[in-house]
């Protein structure tokens, strides 16, 4: 590890290209905090910050305010109506002036060099896009991720192997794609996975940990039946049915 930082320290002085972190908030008061503090404590300091707060009901969009108060990184979005996660990341892509794009989600936390790592990788072998290993919180044990020791191309058909907190993306690239399919409630980073490897986008996968997600267990069941039917649309080439949700 040493031995990296000393390298890469090196290298980075000659790389300074702006990266646009983009994160969408719902009722995340309770993890927000951490999740921001991590990315404003990033050893890569070319940063700015775009949040989206999809109608709370809770205190986020004051949370929010008080960090944009005082940094000028932060770029605070909000949503009217609730208006989920793929439009808002769309919408805050369209805001943003980096030439990558860095996912966080509100409740998540980024390791302090994760982004000078990606940016390091994305420059050197000029990718469109890469990704981390992750680590799982749960009940205050750390679980490692999944291996990534399958081909990618060959995972993709049954399942995105990567996780969605720990992109990053090539602008113009995910530009040339028109972003995330605003058909797709959820399942957009399986989507969006899906249609960056049919146009043969360049990518690497960092094997480094970089990521630790904070699991969720009380996913309701209507969700997980909406997650499955919005997977099995990527895995099948399919357009979602929008009065799916409806009928529910």
């Amino acid at each position: 590890m040493k031995k990296w930082q000393a390298h890469s320290t090196n290298c980075m002085n000659n790389i300074n290209s702006l990266v646009s972190v983009i994160m969408s908030c719902y009722n995340s008061e309770n993890t927000l905090k951490s999740s921001i503090e991590s990315i404003l404590n990033q050893t890569y300091k070319n940063i700015e910050f775009l949040i989206i707060n999809d109608a709370s009901t809770d205190t986020t969009f004051e949370i929010l305010k008080s960090y944009q108060v005082e940094n000028n990184k932060i770029k605070i979005f909000s949503n009217n109506h609730n208006i989920g996660l793929t439009k808002s990341l769309n919408l805050l892509i369209k805001n943003s002036s980096g030439e990558f794009i860095a996912r966080q989600d509100a409740d998540d936390i980024s390791y302090k060099n994760r982004i000078e790592k990606q940016v390091f990788e994305m420059e050197k072998f000029n990718l469109d896009f890469s990704v981390t290993r992750a680590i799982r919180k749960d009940n205050g044990k750390l679980i490692p991720n999944l291996s990534y020791n399958l081909p990618s191309k060959f995972v993709v058909r049954f399942k995105n192997p990567f996780v969605h907190g720990t992109f990053m993306l090539r602008k113009k690239s995910i530009e040339k794609i028109n972003l995330y399919d605003e058909n797709f409630y959820f399942s957009q980073d399986y989507k969006l996975i899906s249609d960056m490897f049919k146009n043969n986008f360049k990518y690497k996968k960092i094997r480094t940990i970089l990521y630790e997600l904070n699991m969720k267990d009380n996913i309701s069941s209507n969700k997980k039946d909406e997650q499955k039917y919005y997977s099995d649309c990527v895995r099948n080439n399919l357009i979602p049915d929008p009065t799916f949700k409806n009928n529910l």
